[in-house]
């Protein structure tokens, strides 16, 4: 049985993906870059798969493991953090007026994803 501590590792550099291909897009959309004219597009677009999976998959393995879950609004909350992640990748591009606004939205998500984890509020 693998233990919970290698999948909060896999989680967090899930997370790390993420970010950094949010990061990349948004900074090369904001610098007047174009999908098209983008020479990471693969390798932001597949970064930002797999971490989506990596959060996905480590994020349900540790909720499997949890004791009597009891209440689970939470990791409702937390996958809505994650869908607005991965639809965050059609932002740069499709809305390139809003890419800086990601350096400040992408941060706060994964927050409030953070908060949601710690805190179990409902």
């Amino acid at each position: 049985m693998i233990p919970v501590a290698v999948y909060k590792v896999i989680h967090i550099i899930g997370v790390a993906f993420v970010v950094g291909a949010l990061g990349g897009m948004a900074v090369h959309a904001a610098n007047g870059g174009t999908r098209e004219a983008s020479l990471t597009r693969r390798l932001t677009t597949a970064t930002h798969g797999i971490g989506l999976l990596l959060i996905l998959v480590a994020g349900f393995a540790m909720l499997a493991r949890l004791p009597q879950p009891g209440h689970m609004g939470w990791v409702a909350g937390k996958l809505v953090v994650w869908l607005l992640l991965g639809g965050a990748a059609a932002v740069p591009y499709r809305r390139p007026q809003f890419a800086r606004a990601l350096f400040v939205i992408v941060p706060l998500l994964v927050g409030i994803a953070a908060t949601l984890a710690i805190t179990k509020p409902f």
